[in-house]
């Protein structure tokens, strides 16, 4: 067996492939399965329903965390495992299954493969505390959000190109394969075997949250999570209705902001375990907030591409270095419940902005909503000035 724990660049590698798997699930969903319901002769209203079930368990995934946490005596790698085999077996049987003569089995596949997703997700993060340090926790988070964006690139070029060539069911059935040989590496490695009872998490989580630390981290958290998610909206609306770029160019200019985030992902993880999360933060949200406005001022694509690839820098260092300080803050005795509910906070708020982008812009128009994307990373920057992170008490936890 292989003890990761003395070796990071293992631990790079482990938590970078398992968060890849992600990726691909996250571009299967959002990409992939609609198209191909919709060729199915599924009518649209159907299809953002039934696709809903593959993302719909990442939006509980506290509940899958919980469980983690009550059975910690059996550590969390087998949940890694569980995870990625409900994900292998639900996406091997779409592959022979056809969703307009049989959608509602193929629906409640679906959210197998989503809390599949959700069981791998919770406890990889879980394992990440365990087993990191403070001085290396940003860099396990690069891993994880570059392994995360790599996903969706090969998602959004290579699984369409099979989709296109060979038919959209050989994209369950590849994946499937890629998650199978993923899931072999956690098996070859050691665990930490734990002989503690059955927790009482409730109690745990209430004292963690009555802390103002972790108050205030929740509400931060909020808002770099509201400019991402808007972005991700308006900024392909903004090219197709106004600058009239047709749906392939606009899948390029995204495959650079997801490839530029990888970048952002690595640099601000190295960055943030020598310089601090606050720091690392303010520098990232600062810039953030200046191209984001900047956007502006793009008559042309090819500016918008420029700037959202820089705004993709920024992002990717924003997830990653804000992803390091929940684990500084989270109790290791709950990792995978505390850690999925602040999470769970972030994305509440870039659901928040997808879900707002549409009526912004049809009140304000795309360049004053461009300024309000810009606007929420504002009171971010305020809110961290009166984060108090003592270092000498977030190592403390991680010996603790």
């Amino acid at each position: 067996m292989i003890d990761i724990s003395k070796k990071s660049w293992l631990k790079y590698f482990l938590f970078g492939s398992l968060y890849f798997t992600e990726g691909l699930a996250y571009m299967i969903a959002s990409l992939i399965l609609p198209i191909y319901l919709v060729e199915k002769g599924i009518s649209v209203s159907l299809v953002t329903i039934v696709s809903a079930f593959f993302l719909m368990p990442m939006t509980i995934k506290f509940i899958w965390g919980g469980i983690v946490d009550y059975f910690i005596k059996y550590g969390r790698r087998k949940f890694i495992i569980l995870g990625g085999f409900f994900l292998f077996i639900s996406l091997g049987i779409l592959f022979v299954i056809n969703p307009s003569e049989l959608l509602p089995l193929f629906t409640v596949l679906l959210f197998v493969s989503g809390v599949g997703v959700g069981f791998l997700d919770v406890s990889a993060d879980a394992w990440a505390i365990e087993i990191s340090t403070y001085e290396e926790r940003g860099k396990i988070n690069g891993a994880m959000f570059a392994g995360q964006s790599a996903g969706m690139v090969v998602g959004s070029s290579v699984l369409s190109s099979i989709a296109q060539f060979y038919g959209y069911r050989y994209v369950f059935l590849i994946t499937a394969f890629i998650v199978l040989l993923i899931i072999i590496f956690p098996l070859l490695v050691n665990d930490i075997k734990r002989v503690e009872k059955r927790q009482k998490i409730g109690v745990l989580l209430f004292d963690e949250f009555k802390k103002k630390t972790t108050q205030l981290v929740s509400v931060f958290s909020l808002l770099p999570a509201l400019n991402i998610g808007l972005l991700g909206v308006v900024i392909p609306l903004y090219l197709n209705l106004y600058l009239h770029v047709d749906i392939a160019q606009i899948g390029v200019i995204i495959s650079i902001w997801s490839g530029t985030k990888i970048i952002g992902s690595i640099v601000g993880g190295g960055i943030c375990d020598k310089w601090g999360r606050k720091k690392m933060l303010f520098v990232s949200l600062t810039f953030g907030l200046l191209f984001t406005a900047l956007l502006i001022f793009a008559n042309s694509w090819q500016i918008v591409a420029f700037l959202y690839g820089i705004i993709g820098v920024f992002h990717g260092a924003q997830y990653c270095v804000l992803s390091a300080l929940l684990m500084d803050i989270t109790n290791p005795k709950v990792g995978a419940t505390q850690y999925s509910i602040l999470t769970s906070i972030a994305n509440l708020g870039m659901t928040v902005g997808e879900s707002s982008s549409g009526i912004l812009v049809s009140i304000l128009g795309f360049t004053r909503t461009f300024l309000y994307g810009a606007w929420f990373l504002g009171p971010g920057i305020l809110i961290l000035h009166f984060i108090r992170l003592k270092k000498n008490e977030l190592q403390g936890r991680d010996n603790g």
